[in-house]
């Protein structure tokens, strides 16, 4: 009777041991399914963002390259239409010069106009150019002449050497004594630049204006502004848009246009830097 108690509860022992493994086996069965599918997520995941990381790299390759390409393409726009401002520029002025020139010679075969009076201010000019010569010398002027297109004023022609000379005796002189300088200017003639000042003597109710003609290859000449003050505005827009160099001058820098800006604009050859503008 106690060998078959023994032997039951042997048999009991050893089902109880076989499910206990059999419960075993399913749970680490169950573990191994789960790291493989942790495992074949994570290598989904990693998959996708290599995936990802490659798409990424070849949209900012093909974009790099894509403004790459629109650049070239401007910077060439952009060289076309600056050739085409400069030729249409250029066939405008040779059209004003063809014009200028057709009706210089339809001038030279009209019928000849009459012989215009003397000026009312050529006994001013007169005056001035009797009092100069008499203390600056005979060949201190170049010229001398009534500006009949600029209200007759009275036009003295200096050399750049003597410029500034003959600007100190009109102020200084007391038979002339020119005070306010009324104007300064510069003009490119192609050839050569010139630079008009024009003055008045509030002490005589004078007016007269000095012309003096200027290298274009190294266009300087010196600054007036020690005996005129109102004349340190207009030299520095004369070099700003003409790029004349007035010596002496304490601030010549541009005026009207910023330090940065090519070339002057007021010049015959000038060609815009930028096309735009």
């Amino acid at each position: 009777m106690s060998e078959d108690k023994s032997l039951e509860q042997l048999k009991k022992e050893a089902a109880e041991k076989a499910k206990l493994e059999a419960k075993r086996k399913v749970e680490e069965l169950k573990k191994q399914k789960e790291e493989a599918a942790a495992e074949s997520a994570y290598d989904v995941e990693l998959a996708k963002k290599k995936a990802a990381a490659a798409a990424k790299a070849k949209a900012q390759a093909l974009a790099k390259q894509k403004a790459a390409d629109s650049s070239e393409k401007s910077e060439e726009e952009l060289a076309k239409e600056k050739a085409k401002a400069i030729a249409a520029a250029k066939a405008k002025a040779a059209a004003a010069a063809k014009a200028k020139a057709k009706a210089a010679g339809s001038e030279t075969t009209a019928s000849p106009q009459q012989e215009q009076p003397p000026s009312l201010n050529q006994p001013l000019l007169n005056k001035y150019v009797k009092v100069i010569k008499e203390h600056l010398g005979e060949e201190i002027l170049e010229a001398y002449y009534i500006n009949r297109l600029s209200k007759d004023v009275p036009t003295l022609v200096a050399t750049p050497t003597t410029y500034y000379r003959i600007a100190e005796f009109l102020k200084y002189n007391e038979q002339l004594s020119f005070d306010y300088l009324s104007e300064l200017h510069g003009t490119d003639f192609q050839t050569h630049f010139e630079v008009y000042v024009h003055l008045y003597s509030y002490k005589n109710h004078q007016p007269v204006a000095l012309k003096v003609k200027i290298d274009r290859e190294r266009p300087a000449l010196a600054s007036i502004t020690k005996l005129w003050a109102g004349a340190d505005w207009p030299e520095r827009e004369t070099y700003d848009l003409l790029g004349i160099i007035f010596d002496g001058h304490t601030n010549l820098k541009r005026i009207m246009l910023p330090d940065d800006w090519v070339g002057y604009p007021l010049r015959k050859d000038y060609e815009p830097y930028d096309v735009e503008v």
